[in-house]
């Protein structure tokens, strides 16, 4: 799993507010371009989000499922991006005195993506999992 932590401004309350909000999810997730539809009982497991990935005109309407969530601790998601398969992604949050340390793991579980080998999966999935972290601090350190 390629694995990215960041120490955001914020309280891990108020980090988890920013996942907690499906709405948000394109706004802080490299890749995600808009939501269809965000599931009434998101975050819990069995939850979707109905998003889009990529640029327009060339848009794939996909879904991202919570398996496992503790709120303001652990969101784990199966998420979905088809052709390009599925990738299962780990945030963790860790109170730091008044800030959060958010730890994100990440790999493909299967399709085409599983294919590639490992450490050359790792290199892009690091670059965009910090900028993905760098995204969610903005929001989470700005919101009231």
């Amino acid at each position: 799993m390629s694995r990215n932590t960041r120490l955001v401004h914020a309280t891990p309350d108020e980090v988890w507010s920013v996942l907690a909000d499906g709405w948000l999810y394109p706004l802080w997730v490299v890749g995600a371009s808009r939501m269809r539809e965000v599931d009434d009982h998101w975050p819990e497991v069995g939850a979707q989000l109905h998003h889009s990935v990529g640029s327009w005109p060339l848009l794939i309407d996909d879904t991202t499922e919570v398996l496992e969530a503790v709120p303001g601790s652990l969101l784990r998601v199966r998420a979905r991006a088809w052709p390009g398969g599925e990738a299962e992604v780990l945030l963790r949050l860790e109170a730091s005195g008044p800030e959060t340390e958010v730890v994100i793991e990440e790999d493909a579980v299967t399709g085409p993506g599983r294919l590639v080998p490992k450490p050359l999966r790792d290199v892009p999935l690091a670059w965009r999992n910090v900028e993905t972290l760098r995204r969610l601090a903005y929001i989470a350190e700005r919101r009231e």
